[in-house]
């Protein structure tokens, strides 16, 4: 079933290689199949063409901290929290925010 899914976002994706919609939707049926290199590479590509897509953010830190990279999570919630303080996300910050605080306090 997901494989289905998988190759269906990646049809959509061929035509809009751009939707960021559609590689958040995409990565995280990678992660929903364990294929968390395929998720990290998606989620930082989207990042870095589009570092407003703030959802990204959260997911990304947490399939870091799935693999052990703390380091990492804890860039990558610091980023994404600042994004959502800039754009005026209150709701994606306070999640970031909580996230980012039960890392550093582990």
């Amino acid at each position: 079933m997901c494989m289905d899914r998988i190759e269906k976002l990646k049809n959509f994706l061929e035509t809009n290689p751009h939707d960021d919609f559609i590689g958040h939707a995409l990565a995280l049926e990678y992660i929903k199949l364990g294929k968390d290199e395929e998720a990290r590479d998606i989620f930082e590509a989207l990042l870095e063409r589009s570092p407003g897509y703030v959802g990204s953010y959260y997911h990304l830190g947490k399939l870091l901290e799935r693999n052990n990279e703390k380091d990492e999570a804890i860039k990558w919630y610091e980023k994404g929290m600042a994004v959502a303080r800039s754009s005026g996300d209150n709701h994606a910050y306070n999640e970031l925010y909580a996230a980012y605080e039960d890392l550093i306090d582990y």
